[in-house]
């Protein structure tokens, strides 16, 4: 016998073991998140701590009270929800506080108030969602509702009047002074509609259409949505000259159909698709050759030189990264201010000169645990709708961080996307902790208590108007269906056509029929994925 059958805690027959909400656990860690943010914000200039400290206790007494408020929120509304999400986002965004508040001291700006104005707003549009959202499937019901408002945010910054265009990019709209970024919520509004259509429509993508060889290739009436979705992405690369949003868009487009249905030839040919639209794109706009150029040859002195698309951006966070080296230069002891977009853009240069290769070394891995714990919401969650939005937005923060670090490193060309939680900036500040109470909303249901007792009369109603449909969704094609491998996220993925709007997955009604009928709950703790719940 195994050691770790030998340690597993015993269970009396009949006993029910219930997952604990561990709700402390998120409270001690919060405490240390807190201790985290604050002090770093103290040690970027400890006299001001005795000369004003104002703009410290302000900034601490916000990021406390915001975090502390949705621990509150979590308690009451969502006590099973994952306890690592909410502390891992107050570090981000309290280290974020403290570099930008650090980058204002050496540039005499003002941007770290805004930001931790921004910072309070955007904990309370989290608990508005959290409090709202009682069950995440109420999301599935605005599928095709959310992608008219992702054509309608992006839309947005080309009104006459609203829009304003900075630095060659038309992506803001100014309201009473202030500017926002409305593609933010419309990477949120994608990820929705993209979840919403693909879990209801993933057998008729996978099995209706023609085969050519060994690629199957799907209707164009089950495509047209999510081509309609990916035009829209490409009209932002187009209409408002942005690289970093098009890829981003592009990127969760793949991520997501690839995570529905397992084959990688969707990878392969976005793959394609990307590199041919880049390559078009290179030669037709002027900004995007400039973006190539200024990466291909950063270090040439009429292409560092140039005042506009110019590569001195790049080869001075270059230089504050190898400044930096190991261990730093030590909080508010380097000069990201030699850097231009120190504080939004290149903050990850600025922490990589002041904490080192080490520093930004722990950075990155609270990021990589913040997706993971998405992803295991993502795992545990019973129906398919849950797991593609969990999943989806866990990506979309990846693929937003991998843009980015590639961009100030050399590794791709930079785009201008901001680092999430941490950049300045109050668009993205918003939809980044939206996407933590959406991902917080789920891991709550994936790890809640399963209820007992026999099955109903409208479970077996469920699971027989999903046979329907799915015989109807198959008998449109009558070509015999090769068998593919999928991943384990997407193999798990029940995606149907729905016979009516709530008639819910077999997923899902299997699930409560196993534990009406008696089946034990799963292990409480985060160590046996077996149990479905993380």
């Amino acid at each position: 016998m195994s050691s770790a059958a030998m340690n597993a805690p015993t269970q009396a027959p009949g006993e029910k073991m219930v997952p604990k909400p561990r709700r402390i656990t998120e409270f001690l860690l919060l405490i240390v998140a807190l201790v985290i943010g604050i002090g770093a914000n103290i040690l970027v200039d400890p006299d001001r701590l005795v000369e004003d400290p104002t703009r410290i206790i302000t900034s601490g007494a916000v990021l406390a009270g915001g975090g502390l408020l949705i621990h509150v929120v979590l308690w009451i509304r969502a006590r099973h929800a994952d306890p690592y999400l909410l502390p891992i986002a107050v570090t981000l965004n309290g280290l974020g506080l403290a570099m930008i508040h650090r980058i204002d001291l050496s540039t005499g700006q003002t941007a770290s108030d805004t930001q931790v104005i921004w910072t309070g707003l955007a904990m309370v549009v989290a608990c508005v969602v959290l409090w709202l959202l009682k069950d995440h499937r109420l999301l599935r019901k605005i599928t095709y509702i959310s992608l008219l408002l992702s054509a309608l945010l992006l839309l947005l910054p080309m009104v006459p009047g609203l829009g304003v265009e900075i630095n060659g990019a038309r992506l803001w709209i100014s309201i009473a002074g202030r500017t926002f970024q409305p593609g933010e919520i419309a990477k949120i509004t994608l990820a929705i509609f993209f979840a919403g259509y693909l879990s209801t429509n993933r057998d008729l993508i996978l099995l209706a259409g023609h085969k050519i060889g060994p690629v199957r290739l799907p209707r164009f009436k089950d495509t047209a949505p999510m081509l309609a979705a990916w035009v829209i992405a490409i009209g932002v690369l187009v209409l408002q000259r942005d690289l970093g949003t098009a890829i981003l868009f592009f990127g969760l487009f793949l991520v997501m159909i690839y995570l529905a249905t397992g084959r990688a030839t969707w990878i392969v040919l976005g793959v394609a698709l990307m590199l041919v639209g880049g390559f078009v794109a290179s030669r037709i706009f002027s900004h995007v050759s400039q973006r190539l150029d200024s990466w291909l040859n950063a270090f040439e002195p009429e292409v560092y030189n140039r005042p506009l698309g110019g590569s001195g951006q790049i080869v001075q966070g270059l230089f504050g990264l190898a400044s930096g080296g190991l261990f730093g230069q030590g909080l508010g002891q380097g000069r990201p201010d030699l850097v231009s977009y120190a504080n939004s853009d290149m903050i990850i240069t600025a922490f990589g000169e002041e904490l080192g290769l080490i520093g930004l070394g722990a950075i990155l891995s609270l990021f990589l645990l913040f997706a993971t714990r998405g992803m295991r919401a993502a795992l545990g969650t019973f129906d398919a709708f849950g797991k593609l939005l969990a999943a989806g937005l866990s990506a979309l923060m990846i693929i937003q961080l991998l843009v980015v670090i590639g961009g100030v490193t050399r590794l791709l060309p930079l785009t201008g996307l901001t680092t999430p939680f941490m950049s300045a900036g109050g668009s993205s500040l918003v939809s980044n902790w939206i996407i933590a109470a959406i991902l917080l909303a789920i891991s709550h249901t994936a790890r809640r208590p399963t209820l007992t007792g026999p099955a109903t009369d409208e479970d077996y109603a469920e699971l027989q108007a999903h046979a329907k449909a799915t015989r109807e969704g198959r008998g449109t094609n009558n070509e015999t269906v090769d068998p593919e491998p999928t991943t384990e996220l997407s193999s798990s993925v029940a995606g149907t056509r729905d016979a009516s709007e709530d008639a819910g997955t077999a997923t899902e009604a299997i699930s409560r029929i196993r534990g009406r009928s008696g089946s034990p709950s799963p292990d409480p703790t985060d160590s046996t994925p077996e149990g479905g719940r993380p």
